[in-house]
């Protein structure tokens, strides 16, 4: 039976890898392609002319001349619609298996970009966003989930942190898109939301082509082809230990009637209290404030259009190449110093930007060309220490720790709170900008000092400790948590 096993090339299980993490891209390009869009004129005078005019007035104030809750929708939009729609896809993740999902996802998102590319009211736009959310509720549902399952244990980490790559590479992307397209007059902003089409695409057509997770076929009952499957992306005939791990636990799971009523037992807290938490404090380190609206933002501070989009290229690079640094160390320096090192880089940076803002820039005017660069500078150091921690690893510790009866209810709840904190920062952010102006650089400083305590007291290391057996390994022996890990869990206990 193993000898008749043909095993996957290295370079395919690499290709099923990066084709999976074509999901992180297309969300990525989502999330950088709207604060570009907004800062175009010819967008503006389309759909929101009394922004446009706003903007174009001479002396209106530097932190509101973008406050409109319109524009916001725009951004927003796609994020509540992607909360929804992530218990959707934990129920057809769990049932017919991660790829399926993942195809579905492209398939939302390919409509999704049609209907946003050639819309011609601002309603057609809306639905757009809407059905791209959903793209992307189904897409970060699976997507990490299934290169958890699929990769060695040693390497899990750093194949998981994929996703979040190529998230920061579709930022990047969106960023020389928005840069470009700006110039083209007057629908560089359907190519730029058009383009949005092409990750969706690469995803939709290597979806056809992914195996199915092992994980996923022996929890649906198909236990001899979760075997060989397992022994082809192993590489090997000896997986009777891993295969063992996973249909004890596919046993479990399928006792369970109601996962997500599981997943509110004592025993499954603390995996779904850190999963909540590092998705809201992902949020609340303000990334994805400075992400949507990075050109908005260099334009507040004084850059013109074309050198605000420039910047907001250059701190897309930044964050790539420190996602990079993510991948090398996580397996290696483990999960909580990367935690607890970026919380001190990112306080410090929001602290000194605020400081910054607080003296040098008025209503009305900018910030010379050296304070505008130094702002740029400490941007690039925020960006750089959230990409080598709280990105890619409020992702993987969600996705590797919860038992496999609960991992993809779980998950949807740590999708979803990412979704509404996204949408609440991206509806708000702007009117945050016009009424708290520098200040809000201090609340999200405030916010990073309560993520380090919570990482400090109560994240623990999973690093090299196989899924399956967080609860031996890691919750049991945990000062706090083991308390939920008792034997008389089953006696009652809420």
């Amino acid at each position: 039976m193993v000898e008749q096993t043909r095993f996957y090339s290295k370079t395919f299980i690499f290709f099923c890898w990066t084709v999976a993490a074509f999901g992180g891209l297309m969300f990525g390009y989502d999330i950088g392609i709207s604060g570009g869009v907004t800062a175009m004129d010819d967008f503006l005078e389309k759909f929101f002319p009394k922004v446009y005019e706003k903007k174009k007035h001479a002396k209106e104030d530097n932190y509101c001349k973008y406050d409109n809750q319109y524009v916001q929708l725009f951004t927003s939009s796609l994020y509540l619609s992607a909360l929804v729609s992530s218990f959707f896809a934990s129920k057809i993740c769990s049932n017919y298996g991660r790829k399926k999902t993942i195809l579905l996802a492209s398939i939302f998102c390919l409509i999704g970009v049609a209907v946003t590319a050639s819309a011609p009211n601002i309603l057609l736009l809306i639905v757009g966003r809407i059905l791209l959310g959903v793209g992307v509720g189904f897409g970060n549902e699976a997507v990490p989930v299934f290169l958890s399952e699929i990769a060695p244990i040693k390497y899990r980490g750093a194949v998981n942190i994929m996703f979040q790559l190529f998230v920061t590479i579709g930022i990047v992307c969106a960023n020389l898109v928005n840069f470009l397209s700006s110039k083209v007059h007057p629908n560089g902003w359907r190519l730029a939301l058009g383009l949005a089409g092409v990750p969706a695409s690469i995803l939709f057509m290597g979806s056809l082509i992914l195996p199915e997770t092992p994980t996923s076929l022996i929890e649906r009952e198909k236990e001899e082809k979760g075997r060989t499957t397992l022994q082809k992306i192993r590489r090997t005939g000896d997986v009777e230990k891993e295969y063992q791990e996973i249909v004890v636990a596919s046993q479990m799971a399928r006792q369970v009637d109601h996962p997500f009523r599981k997943l509110l037992s004592r025993q499954n807290r603390p995996p779904l209290v850190i999963g909540i938490l590092l998705q809201v404090f992902q949020q609340f380190t303000g990334i994805n404030a400075i992400m949507f609206y990075a050109p908005v933002l260099f334009q507040t501070v004084g850059f013109k259009n074309n050198a605000s989009l420039l910047s907001a290229v250059i701190t897309g690079f930044v964050n790539v190449s420190s996602t990079l640094v993510a991948i090398y160390s996580v397996d290696k320096w483990g999960r909580r110093f990367l935690l607890l090192q970026s919380c001190v880089q990112m306080f410090a940076s929001q602290i000194i930007i605020g400081i910054l803002l607080q003296l040098h820039l008025t209503a009305t005017n900018n910030l010379d060309g050296t304070e505008a660069k130094v702002v740029v500078a400490l941007v690039c150091v925020f960006v750089a220490g959230f990409a080598w921690s709280w990105g890619p690893l409020g992702w993987l510790i969600p996705s590797e720790t919860f038992p496999l009866e609960t991992r993809t209810a779980g998950f949807a709840f740590a999708v979803s709170s990412n979704m509404l904190c996204t949408f609440i920062i991206a509806q708000s952010f702007l009117s945050m900008l016009c009424n708290m102006r520098a200040g809000i650089f201090f609340f999200f400083a405030a916010w990073i000092v309560v993520m380090g305590l919570f990482v400090c007291f109560f994240v623990p290391e999973t690093k090299n400790v196989s899924i399956d057996d967080m609860v031996e390994s890691v919750w049991k022996q945990h000062w706090f948590w083991k308390r939920y890990m008792d034997d008389d869990d089953n006696k009652g206990k809420p």
